[in-house]
């Protein structure tokens, strides 16, 4: 076998500047226990765009190079570059999840078994035309699904049911969950719905609402209105949701949730304590939509915390078994539950130019793009 494909890369330079650019790579022959994917199909999310881009001022990007080979320069302000030096003067590659065609399969009959089928995959690196990974790593697409169906069917599903799973790990009976009308937002009502878990959607405009409505959701409370505290409490009261999980984390925000599930709680009767609740109330960050420090109050009680949540370090909490079970649901899902949107699919080269880099990086609900490496 013979393959050279495509891989983007980002690079954080000593001299305080992003570099973004496509290598050539070639492919070696599969181990026997290996698989080699064409990727037809890769989400940018936001946790690709913090290693894709990081914290590099974009009105500073420049592109050089040519057509078939371009390369972006943007400026890394000098207290961001504080952060960076794990990672400076290594050029990455770049794609946490993605989908697409075995053209190639080692000696094992696991890996022979999945020659010529489509396969969802993670593993990072997927920004590229070929990707190299275990077989055993790879979850086979249902009967008429897509490249583009099975793209996002890790990140987002599989954190989306960490956060149920976490709520009745943790003795919590309700979640409240911050941009709540992302693709993730959306597949966590799905679930929520299903299972008969209430859910507190955070959302900030009259479009983000009518998108959850639209899909069942019931309990949704827009922090950009000037009711929203009120309206926060009140949903909190029915629900009676102590655990939060934040895309936002900058602001004030989990601060305002942590407060609003303190009044919910001491409105009950006989609730009353000088030292405030002794219920847990939890707020995890599992997003930086802002970059803003994380401001907290004083008005939460003596039974409160906020940490961080990420999918890798759920999984191995709970085990091979468990987590098994959540790719085997998200499989039988994958239409449906699981189902991701789409406004644009993008080449590698188109990942590169400088308007469309700007309009990914916005981050914006209800925009998601794909990149397709084999176009």
């Amino acid at each position: 076998m013979a393959l050279e494909g495509l891989q983007l890369r980002s690079l954080v330079k000593k001299s305080g500047e992003l570099e973004l650019s496509l290598a050539k790579v070639a492919v070696a022959d599969p181990a026997p226990d290996e698989i080699v994917v064409r990727i037809e199909g890769s989400p940018i999310n936001p946790s690709d765009l913090g290693l894709l881009i990081g914290p590099a001022d974009l009105s500073t990007a420049v592109i050089t190079g040519s057509k078939d080979s371009p390369v972006v320069t943007a400026k890394i302000p000098e207290v961001a570059m504080r952060a960076m030096g794990a990672r400076v003067d290594q050029a990455m590659p770049v794609g946490n999840e993605g989908a697409g065609t075995v053209v190639a399969a080692g000696s094992s009959p696991e890996a022979q078994a999945l020659m010529g089928k489509l396969v969802a995959i993670l593993g990072g690196e997927m920004y590229a035309t070929y990707r190299t990974v275990k077989a055993k790593a790879a979850l086979p697409l249902p009967a008429g699904a897509t490249a583009a169906d099975g793209a996002s069917c890790f990140v987002n599903p599989l954190t989306a049911l960490a956060m149920v799973t976490t709520m009745r790990l943790e003795g919590h009976t309700a979640l409240v969950h911050t941009a709540a009308a992302s693709n993730l937002g959306q597949m966590l009502n799905k679930i929520c719905i299903k299972d008969g878990v209430e859910l507190v959607n955070i959302v900030r405009s009259d479009e983000q609402t009518k998108i959850l409505k639209d899909i069942g959701a019931k309990h949704i409370v827009d922090s950009s209105k000037p009711t929203f505290m009120e309206d926060l409490i009140a949903a909190l009261v029915t629900t009676g949701a102590t655990l939060a999980f934040d895309a936002i984390g900058g602001g004030k925000l989990a601060g305002q949730i942590l407060g609003a599930m303190e009044i919910a709680l001491n409105s009950k009767p006989g609730a009353y304590s000088r030292y405030g609740s002794s219920t847990h109330k939890q707020v995890y960050i599992y997003g930086r939509l802002s970059l803003e420090p994380t401001i907290l109050g004083a008005a939460y009680g003596m039974a409160w915390g906020v940490g961080g949540f990420l999918l890798t370090p759920f999984l191995q909490k709970v085990g091979m078994e468990e987590a098994g079970k959540m790719r085997a649901r998200v499989a039988a899902e994958l239409k449906t539950t699981f189902a991701s949107h789409y406004t644009n699919t993008i080449s590698l080269r188109d990942a590169l130019d400088l308007e469309t880099i700007k309009s990914y990086n916005r981050k914006a609900t209800g925009e998601k793009y794909l990149i397709n490496p084999s176009l």
